[in-house]
């Protein structure tokens, strides 16, 4: 199925995160780097699984990757917003270029961020994108166009 999910280990003042990609080692080091700061309380390996996941936990945000088995993250994201789904988007992705950051804002999406960028952008993409601000790596093109 591709997923995990872990269960109270964090307080409940945390905001609760789904990851997905499917890059194992990847989600690992993603997980581990969000510990800290927000209740990671599943990961998925493919887009199939993460909505599942995400549609049974209701978290606060969901990372996904752009390219994904079974259902890439795009498609993830416009099937969330086709039922309504109130959680908030950030792409984490190696695809570069406004079309990639064109199409990820146009299926739902708040945050854009370069996986090349993960240290640095990810924590602050994922706090804009909660407080309901829209965040986009500098690395993509589309920086200076976005408002």
């Amino acid at each position: 199925m591709g997923l995990t999910s872990s269960k109270g280990r964090a307080s409940r003042t945390q905001r609760r995160v789904v990851v997905a990609d499917d890059h194992s080692g990847f989600l690992s080091a993603v997980a581990e780097l969000l510990r800290d700061s927000f209740d990671v309380v599943a990961v998925a390996s493919d887009g199939r699984a993460a909505m599942e996941v995400i549609l049974r936990l209701e978290p606060d945000l969901a990372i996904l990757d752009i390219s994904m088995p079974d259902m890439n993250g795009i498609e993830v994201a416009r099937e969330l917003r086709k039922r309504s789904s109130g959680v908030k988007i950030v792409f984490l992705t190696g695809c570069q270029g406004p079309d990639f950051v064109e199409a990820c804002l146009a299926a739902g999406g708040q945050g854009y961020v370069s996986k090349m960028l993960i240290s640095t952008d990810l924590i602050p993409a994922i706090n804009e994108v909660l407080a309901g601000r829209l965040f986009v790596s500098r690395l993509s093109s589309l920086q200076d166009d976005v408002p």
